[in-house]
């Protein structure tokens, strides 16, 4: 009897270690790291050198539409010495391998769960470089595409509970609790954060769905409509100021799509006309044929004399949660 409870216990052991690798899933630790950190394992010499030039060139470029030049990414590096252990557990990774043929591959979980790691190749420094500019916009999207969902994933840990959002204009919107509704009127929506240095901001208005063409007026047509939902919605600490589109600083304008929707992104810089208050903002004009409008959803932040990239991108992270019902 013992002998076969033995043999039941070893066995129900069996068929439940094969229970969890039936998805073919590794049972991996969870990945970790800052928002927007980025480790690159290169050796010291390599990182020194042309090749650690192109990497902070491409990986390390300023964000566009922020006052003062901040980096996409923080770039963390290690030699490939030290790269073992706990080490391998950042959520993103890029590795440089000299020595071997010209490639880059892009890994799902190597070491850790959620994890992306990009691997580039060279025999020699110019195969490794030209590596790195042909293929780095497809790696800043994927490490940057992970690093927006983790930061979604971690403001769905305390959502503001805002029906109205739902029932004015179709969609869900996930954002934090912190947040507060600082103005609501029929087809506008004002939110805001405080931070230590001023505010974190969400518009979210609806416009007909030919107010923004598709030639190359648009950016004029994008930039005329905030400024005028500016000077309704948007007022400034002085009688006669409200929220305006800096002129010297050109907007960059793109198309993206959101919730699989198309919508054009706008990137630039806001100023408080007739006051000395300015700031960057990201705007998405989402086409939505179904209900034949387009639905802006912009974020800017205030917050004089500190970094902003990772305030901008807490907005943006909220804004790319947008799901129309």
């Amino acid at each position: 009897m013992k002998k076969f409870m033995t043999s039941v216990f070893v066995l129900a052991l069996l068929v439940a270690c094969n229970e969890g690798k039936s998805d073919g899933k590794k049972a991996l630790a969870s990945s970790s790291g800052n928002i927007n950190n980025l480790s690159v394992v290169i050796d010291n010499d390599l990182w020194e050198g042309s090749i650690g030039d192109a990497v902070r060139a491409n990986l390390g470029a300023p964000v566009y539409g922020l006052p003062q030049d901040e980096p996409l990414f923080t770039l963390r590096q290690m030699p490939t010495s030290i790269f073992t252990g706990f080490t391998r557990k950042n959520r993103t990774v890029l590795k440089i391998e000299k020595g071997s043929a010209a490639d880059t591959k892009i890994f799902d979980n190597p070491y850790a769960r959620p994890q992306k790691m990009a691997i580039i190749s060279g025999m020699t420094n110019i195969e490794i470089i030209e590596q790195i500019e042909a293929n780095a916009a497809q790696i800043t999207a994927v490490f940057k595409n992970e690093e927006i969902k983790e930061k979604q994933r971690r403001i769905s840990k305390s959502l503001h509970k805002n029906n109205n959002i739902e029932n004015a204009f179709g969609i869900t919107l996930s954002f934090p609790s912190a947040y507060r509704v600082a103005k609501e009127e029929t087809g506008f929506t004002w939110l805001r954060r405080d931070i230590k240095t001023g505010t974190l901001n969400l518009m979210i208005y609806e416009l007909p769905i030919d107010a923004i063409s598709d030639s190359d007026q648009a950016i004029n047509e994008v930039i005329a409509i905030r400024d005028s939902i500016g000077q309704v919605y948007i007022p400034g600490p002085l009688e006669g100021s409200y929220m305006i589109t800096e002129e010297a600083y050109t907007p960059f304008l793109g198309k993206t799509s959101l919730d699989d929707k198309p919508a054009l992104e706008t990137r630039s810089t806001w100023e408080i006309k007739k006051a000395f208050m300015a700031g960057p903002f990201l705007n998405y004009a989402i086409k939505d044929i179904p209900n034949n409008r387009l639905l802006v959803i912009e974020g800017f932040a205030f917050a004089p004399s500190v970094a902003k990239r990772d305030y901008m991108f807490e907005l943006e992270s909220i804004i790319k949660s947008v799901k129309f019902n």
